[in-house]
């Protein structure tokens, strides 16, 4: 199962790490197949983080994914992004004076969880216990606590039912991890 030897890491044949050493990996995480992680900065990646596959984290800047935080299938986070509004016009395959490139961290808060083929574009914060609506691009900060489709925030999540729950999780710390955790398969 595992291709990478990370502990408390579950990762797949076909996850794509590059900068591994500048990655901050917590305990119990999962990195599905077809992920790819590109780490030129800082990269760090709290306890109990899930990365669907088909996701990318790309960008040259800083990432921090909070403990509990959920990363859907199909998307995109986005430390940097050619501008095409004023004077750029190129790609990478030209050097930045001829691009306009906004490179900014993302911060991805505690319990948060962004829905199936969104996309996180630089500079944003998710604040703890947010949601984010699958095909959503998110261009700001988002407040704690929201679900949001886009940047619009369409209703409340239920913090007090989540740390009531996260309460339940810490009182039993032996059965609190998920079962790919717990058994080893023939392909570990």
């Amino acid at each position: 199962m595992s291709n990478l030897n990370i502990p408390n890491v579950k990762t797949f044949e076909f996850t794509k790490i590059i900068g591994f050493e500048n990655i901050e990996f917590g305990n119990y995480i999962i990195i599905d197949d077809f992920t790819l992680i590109y780490a030129k900065e800082k990269i760090t990646i709290g306890n109990y983080v899930h990365i669907a596959a088909f996701t990318s984290i790309t960008g040259g800047e800083s990432v921090i994914l909070d403990d509990f935080s959920a990363v859907s299938q199909g998307c995109r986070i986005l430390t940097a992004t050619d501008d095409f509004k004023s004077f750029g016009f190129g790609n990478s395959t030209l050097d930045n004076k001829y691009r306009n490139i906004k490179q900014a961290p993302i911060h991805i808060g505690k319990f948060s969880i962004i829905g199936a083929n969104s996309v996180i574009l630089p500079g944003v914060t998710i604040g703890e216990g947010s949601t984010v609506g699958a095909n959503s691009v998110v261009t700001k900060d988002l407040e704690p606590w929201g679900v949001y489709i886009n940047n619009k925030r369409v209703a409340e999540r239920d913090k007090k039912g989540v740390l009531a729950n996260y309460k339940q999780f810490q009182d039993n710390p032996d059965s609190s991890v998920g079962s790919l955790f717990k058994v080893k398969s023939y392909h570990d």
